[in-house]
């Protein structure tokens, strides 16, 4: 089996854009981009599935968290391209495994999410299965021309993470503490994407959803260049390793331009600059003097 990434350029040779399309970027951002004619802002679409066994255990999760999970993956999305979300719909298989109260939980979990967010829930599709799976679109909004993007990478850019990586990961090793409740409970940083956008005018972004070393090759093919990283800040307790390759932490990396300083912290999150876009091979990430390879999480990976 082929690996994510050459399923996704294999799509993407198969599926141009027709000419004249509104849809102005399709497959291999975080979100795609149709801009309706006439409007001052363009639309972005995203989905995510979450699903028993791959992404969460019935041991371990609630109903809570899981329809929690569920809108907070998508809504990472639109944070990544600098959104603001409008509605989504929900499809969900409910498992037979659950008590006749387990969907009540889910949709209340989501649905307090999806308002403290300014998501509206419009529909989607109800089914039953042996297990859990779950399907989240979200649709949201940026000023046109405006969104950020994993190609707009130039060489020299300084790189920034937010927060402080590889405290999912080891939550998910652990199941204790503040990292197991990092893991459980992750939050779409909308707020950040909106300040990336207006105020940093950041050049590239995408959420770190799979593992830092394999986003920051994602965003370094889109862009066309390579890259070179320190040690990235790390959540108490976790490993450099993990905060190279763990996933699903949802925090925003994103690039600048030389010159422009972002500032320590926002909305008490930490911004660190942990290192520089730089010519030479598309995708490949150095660090410390030594090529990095892509150790997150590939769903089809042997």
């Amino acid at each position: 089996m082929r690996s994510e990434t050459e399923i996704i350029e294999r799509l993407r040779a198969i599926t141009k854009l027709p000419e004249g399309s509104r849809v102005t970027l399709g497959i291999g951002d975080d979100c795609a981009i149709y801009s309706p004619e006439g409007s001052l802002e363009d639309l972005l679409f995203t989905i995510d599935l979450f699903i028993e066994g791959v992404h969460f255990l019935r041991e371990t999760h609630e109903a809570a968290q899981i329809g929690r999970n569920a809108l907070a993956r998508s809504l990472s999305d639109v944070a990544a391209m600098g959104g603001l979300p409008r509605f989504c719909l929900v499809s969900l298989c409910v498992p037979t495994w659950a008590e006749s109260r387990w969907a009540t939980d889910f949709f209340d979990s989501l649905g307090a999410l999806a308002a403290s967010t300014g998501t509206v829930v419009i529909g989607g599709d109800l089914s039953r299965s042996e297990k859990c799976i779950c399907d989240v679109m979200v649709c949201g909004a940026v000023p046109r021309g405006k969104a950020l993007r994993r190609d707009g990478a130039k060489a020299h850019d300084a790189i920034y993470v937010s927060g402080n990586l590889g405290g999912s990961a080891q939550g998910l090793e652990s199941r204790k503490g503040e990292a197991w409740q990092r893991h459980l409970n992750p939050e779409p940083r909308l707020g950040l994407g909106v300040f990336l956008r207006d105020h940093l005018r950041a050049t590239a972004a995408i959420d770190i959803s799979d593992g830092l070393s394999l986003d920051l090759r994602r965003l370094c093919l889109a862009s066309d260049l390579a890259a070179e990283i320190s040690d990235p800040p790390r959540f108490p307790g976790a490993t450099v390793e993990r905060a190279l390759h763990g996933g699903e932490e949802y925090e925003l990396l994103f690039t600048v331009r030389p010159g422009v300083e972002p500032p320590e912290s926002f909305e008490g999150v930490p911004l660190t600059r942990i290192g520089t876009i730089i010519e030479g091979p598309a995708g490949e990430v150095r660090h410390n003097g030594s090529v990095l390879p892509p150790m997150g999480f590939d769903h089809f990976r042997k």
